[in-house]
């Protein structure tokens, strides 16, 4: 941020959900852009891991709007599902699924599964691009561990945050307020690494 002007940045998501957290979380220094106020359309996420679609993103965004960009891609791992939904989180039920249908077809295809075997985490990989061809773009990381439950608990947050228990806080992702997932989520933990980045220019800058 130079003169008190925040940094434009576009952010390569349709998600409002994802907007206003990052928002948030990256706070004053970058004023996020959605790409959708700049009539870009969302690019096919055909990467094999939520690096490589984070950057497909992020690199698209920039290449369509001549700004730097951001881009997050994240998803939830089950374990007793062999990792699923993961990348494939957000159209797990069909490409144009709700998260209801998402949430629903998890309950279903973990059915009768003990609680002992639901052991999941999510998982966020966040990039920032200064340009299309960046060589060394940002990339920041995150990690949430927790359970799914077998019926939701609240009706914050978005996605599968309410079947996605916190067993430290005893509360779900649905259940918690902003700031305290901010603090604990896999996004959150991203944003704050990436922001650090950004505010040193260094790639290799750690926060707690």
């Amino acid at each position: 941020m130079a003169g008190g002007v925040a940094l434009r940045i576009i952010l390569a998501t349709g998600n409002p959900g994802k907007l206003r957290e990052l928002q948030k979380l990256l706070g004053e220094r970058f004023e996020l852009v959605p790409q959708a106020e700049l009539n870009i359309s969302p690019i096919e996420e055909t990467g094999r891991t939520f690096v490589q679609n984070a950057l497909l993103k992020a690199r698209h965004a920039s290449s369509e709007s001549g700004l730097p960009a951001i881009a997050d891609d994240s998803g939830l791992e089950v374990d007793a599902l062999g990792g699923a939904p993961g990348i494939r989180s957000a159209r797990y039920a069909g490409s144009d699924a709700t998260d209801e249908e998402n949430n629903h077809k998890l309950l279903a295809e973990l059915g009768a599964c003990p609680e002992i075997d639901r052991t999941a985490r999510f998982r966020s990989s966040m990039v920032y691009v200064r340009a299309p061809d960046d060589p060394e773009p940002f990339v920041a990381e995150g990690v949430w561990e927790g359970r799914i439950l077998d019926s939701p608990r609240g009706t914050g947050g978005f996605g599968y945050d309410p079947l996605f228990l916190d067993e430290s806080a005893g509360l779900t992702g649905g259940e918690l307020g902003a700031d305290d997932k901010n603090r604990r989520s896999h996004r959150g933990q991203a944003a704050r690494r990436l922001s650090a980045m950004l505010v040193t220019g260094r790639i290799d800058a750690k926060v707690k």
